[in-house]
């Protein structure tokens, strides 16, 4: 029997919906887990420095191929750990600048996956808060201050803000309890509306997250609709179950002979924009009719 390695920043505790998307794949090739093919799951619970151990678990198990979710910290632990083991990274943020593959269309040694057009859309998500949100008021920005590219992130948002003519203010967590810190200081700048930053920790906290900007009254846009079925006002991106059920459908292709570095790296080619009028309703918030005419779902 086969077995495929998990690798994830997250924790197990937490809400594992678009791993759902692998399993469909699986299940859809005749690859029923538990019958056909076993999973092995290592969870980092954020901590960074314990990815290179897990995925050295993974390594001498020893498994079949690894998939990695969470960004580019799991994938390049997993990198480190075997050169010759296929590894499938799920939505990923550029994986050419981190050194993961060589080029997307020829990946070469032995990893392929998601390349998430993910920090990309923060930009597209701020002007969105800001059509929700009109006025001088100033903008907020929730970033994880653990990430690699947090500046960078947080420059090009800045871009955009400046465009529509808004200040920007930053905060950042990387922790539950500094949600709520970050919050409070949004919450003294009078913010008009928040944007929250693409990273999975965030996708991992959004009922606390969502919760807490309700309490706050702001407008709100996210990088996953999940956020909004959360009870969220707006999203603006790619379907993260999709992108996990091609990442399954590699996974497949692999344990069916394929090799990674003959498989491109996929970009989502389908952005949905879901918004929810119940959410709006909430704090008193009228969505413009042009937000709601080009939406893919509204929420009521």
């Amino acid at each position: 029997m086969p077995v495929v390695g998990f690798l994830a920043l997250a924790s197990a505790d937490e809400p594992s919906g678009p791993v759902a998307g692998i399993l469909l794949a699986l299940r859809q090739a005749g690859l029923e887990v538990g019958q056909a093919v076993r999973m092995e799951y290592r969870y980092a619970n954020y901590q960074l420095d314990r990815l290179p151990a897990l995925a050295a678990e993974l390594v001498q198990f020893p498994v079949s191929v690894i998939i990695t979710a969470g960004g580019p910290g799991p994938a390049l632990a997993a990198k480190a750990a075997t050169k010759n083991i296929p590894i499938v990274f799920a939505p990923t943020s550029d994986p050419v600048r981190t050194g993961l593959v060589s080029s997307l269309n020829r990946p070469g040694g032995n990893m392929t996956g998601i390349a998430a057009l993910t920090v990309e859309l923060d930009p597209k998500r701020l002007e969105l808060l800001h059509d929700l949100a009109p006025g001088r008021s100033p903008l907020g920005v929730l970033l994880n201050s653990t990430r690699p590219d947090t500046q960078t992130q947080l420059e090009v948002i800045k871009g955009a803000a400046q465009s529509v003519g808004r200040d920007l203010v930053p905060a950042y967590a990387s922790s539950r309890p500094e949600i709520d810190a970050a919050f409070a200081v949004l919450a003294s700048r009078s913010i008009g509306g928040l944007l929250v930053a693409a990273d999975p920790f965030f996708t991992s906290q959004r009922t606390q997250i969502v919760v807490s900007v309700a309490r706050y009254g702001w407008p709100a846009t996210y990088q996953w609709r999940e956020f909004v079925d959360a009870g969220g006002l707006a999203s603006y991106g790619p379907s993260l179950f999709e992108m996990y059920h091609q990442v399954g459908l590699y996974v497949v292709r692999i344990l069916k002979g394929e090799k990674p570095a003959e498989l491109p790296v996929l970009q989502p080619t389908k952005f949905e924009l879901v918004v929810s009028t119940k959410a709006a309703k909430a704090i008193g918030l009228t969505i413009p009719p042009s937000i709601l005419a080009r939406a893919d779902e509204v929420i009521e």
